[in-house]
């Protein structure tokens, strides 16, 4: 069986002090992001979302703050709540997460 090899969180090289990039960023931060801009755009609260999503407050909260992975299920459901297409909250996380053009990182290819 082949060694394990331990890949670091953090590049060694990266200054601790400065934020990572928005495309460095998890997923579901970027995620929770567009779902709290557009629930505050729309005025409303996390209890009025929440209700209409059928998911408990601190669920929501923990979504919008990237803490939990949600479910395309349940991301479905908070989207129909917030009367927001999926696909424009995907879209609006993939513009995020995309590198700009002449800088960024590099995709990176491992074998087994």
């Amino acid at each position: 069986m082949a060694d394990v090899l331990p890949f670091p969180k953090v590049r060694p090289d990266a200054d601790p002090a400065v934020e990572p990039a928005e495309h460095d960023r998890p997923l579901r931060e970027v995620i929770g992001d567009v779902l709290r801009e557009e629930r505050l755009d729309q005025e409303r609260t996390l209890a009025d979302v929440a209700d209409d999503a059928s998911v408990s407050l601190p669920y929501l909260s923990e979504v919008e703050r990237g803490v939990k992975e949600v479910s395309s299920d349940v991301l479905a459901a908070i989207c129909d709540a917030l009367e927001l297409p999926l696909a424009d909250v995907l879209e609006r996380a993939a513009e995020r997460l995309r590198p700009m053009a002449g800088g960024g990182s590099a995709m990176v290819l491992l074998a087994a």
